[in-house]
């Protein structure tokens, strides 16, 4: 039983909005170094994705940027900064990949969600092309044709 545990994924934060203004193409999975007040934050849900990408430096780590986590309530003077850059846990080769297919094709590094895989805050990152007003009205019209065939059956 504690093995089918370990591969349970609990969502903690979805960024909904990346869906809507961007095509996402490769996925990666990224752990998040994390203080101990953000992570007790993070379990009361406390994180929000909205508005944040992932910035690459020359020296090769991927860092985090505007992911709101709220300061946690119980917290004394020593409680974090809630939009403070985090850094990214990813192996070199996956960040040169990913900084190759930044460079090369201009596609911008979006997280899309954030969720424990067992103990441990991953978070799920992707490339992304932005989309045109165009594209998102087409979207649009496919997913409420879409919602008219699943009533009509």
């Amino acid at each position: 039983m504690k093995k089918e545990n370990k591969n349970l994924q609990k969502i903690i934060s979805s960024n909904k909005k990346a869906y809507h203004d961007y095509f996402l193409f490769d996925k990666f999975e990224a752990g998040i170094s994390l203080l101990g007040t953000e992570i007790k934050s993070v379990r009361k849900n406390g994180a929000n994705l909205k508005d944040s990408y992932v910035k690459i430096t020359d020296n090769s780590e991927a860092y985090l940027i505007n992911c709101h986590i709220s300061p946690y309530e119980f917290g004394n003077i020593f409680n974090h900064e809630a939009k403070r850059e985090r850094k990214l846990l990813l192996n070199k080769k996956e960040i040169l990949k990913i900084l190759n297919k930044v460079k090369q094709e201009k596609y911008t590094i979006i997280p899309v969600q954030m969720y424990f895989s067992s103990r441990w805050v991953k978070l799920e990152i992707a490339l992304a092309k932005g989309k045109k007003l165009y594209d998102k009205r087409e979207t649009l019209k496919k997913k409420d044709i879409q919602r008219d065939i699943q009533r009509t059956k």
